[in-house]
């Protein structure tokens, strides 16, 4: 039997090598476009931006062009993928061991929906202007969190969350929220371009401003969601099984709940409603490691933002000139197999 120490081992190379592939996947992905640039001179200009790293390349001049295409326009594009797609992944994973329910992520059962409708509040009726950057990360947050509450509390019988109630929840939830904010887009007709790409989701026109304004909430959302790995591997057993484990369940349900809701948050406040990411990536980060969170969460975050920083570069290549939203794409992805965990699982 393989000793905890060796599996340990096996784990941090498996994150280390993940990182590497996503780190180089991340420069890759910048030289793809009508701009013809190699991965070497990438690699340079990412570097160049960073004083200290800057003599390994002896100070090389790159064309302006190039340098405004690389650092200004693709590469915050790319990390701001990465952040929203492990971001939804760690979500999903938490969710779906807090309910026990593997069909259990922040699209199917309301969340994403709550924070965009939170965002859509923010940027049309000006509420909140004096926050400045954080307006519409803080909107989304507050009604991301009243959204996971009611899902919550509209699924619970007794000490027991039910799949199809959970399910009719977040999609009777999300439906409403949907109506909301097409009813406000018509009220406010000219605007509505600001607000058209929350339904459908984009990392278009994204640049380090919105880098900035998010990372916060989905780093420190994220770490924190890690940090009660163990917790969330006895509450697999169910609840009676941890409190004898000595996990307070009524307080770690709190914790999560917010957790969950502000990581959720971040994520949509910066490219709207992107589906089913955290339903696909748990699924098969699962497989390939096992149900042990200390593993699975970030092995879900890395694999959920490889998964992204590729859709994005698909949707904004394959058909150039014009650009798919990225929501299309997790969509038809995510519908498929979330039909699929239906019927396996007899929900329907």
């Amino acid at each position: 039997m393989e000793s905890s120490l060796s599996v340990r081992k096996r784990w941090k190379y498996l994150i280390a090598v993940s990182f590497l592939f996503l780190l180089v996947e991340s420069i890759f992905t910048t030289t793809i476009g009508p701009a013809s640039i190699s991965f070497r001179e990438a690699v340079g200009i990412i570097l160049s931006k960073f004083s200290f790293l800057e003599s390994l390349f002896g100070g090389k001049e790159y064309a302006d062009v190039h340098e405004t295409i690389i650092w200004t326009i693709r590469m915050p594009r790319v990390v701001l993928a990465a952040l929203v797609g492990g971001a939804l992944a760690v979500v999903g994973v938490t969710f779906q061991g807090f309910f026990r329910n593997s069909m259990a992520d922040p699209y199917v059962i309301g969340i994403s929906s709550g924070a965009a409708l939170g965002a859509t509040i923010g940027i049309l009726t000006g509420v909140g202007d004096f926050l400045g950057m954080f307006q519409i990360p803080l909107f989304a947050f507050g009604s991301a969190l009243v959204t996971t509450w009611v899902v919550y509390n509209l699924s619970k019988v007794g000490n027991k969350v039910f799949t199809h109630t959970l399910l009719l929840a977040g999609i009777a939830l999300s439906a409403f929220m949907s109506a909301i904010m097409s009813f406000m887009m018509v009220l406010n007709a000219e605007e509505m371009h600001k607000v058209f790409y929350w339904l459908m989701g984009s990392f278009a026109n994204r640049n380090w401003d919105h880098v900035i304004m998010v990372s916060p909430l989905i780093l420190i959302g994220t770490a924190l969601l890690m940090f009660f790995a163990k917790e969330l591997n006895a509450m697999l057993f169910g609840d009676s099984t941890a409190q004898h484990l000595g996990v307070n369940i009524d307080k770690l349900k709190i914790v999560l709940l917010v957790l969950g809701a502000l990581t959720a948050a971040g994520a949509v406040a910066v490219c709207g409603t992107i589906g089913f990411v955290g339903l696909i990536i748990p699924h098969i980060v699962r497989i390939m490691v096992g149900p042990d969170h200390r593993i699975l969460l970030p092995m879900s975050f890395l694999v959920g933002a490889m998964f992204m920083v590729a859709t994005d570069t698909f949707a904004r290549t394959f058909f150039a000139p014009v650009e798919i939203p990225i929501g299309i794409i997790t969509s038809l992805f995510g519908g498929p197999f979330f039909i699929y965990l239906l019927r396996k699982k007899k929900v329907v």
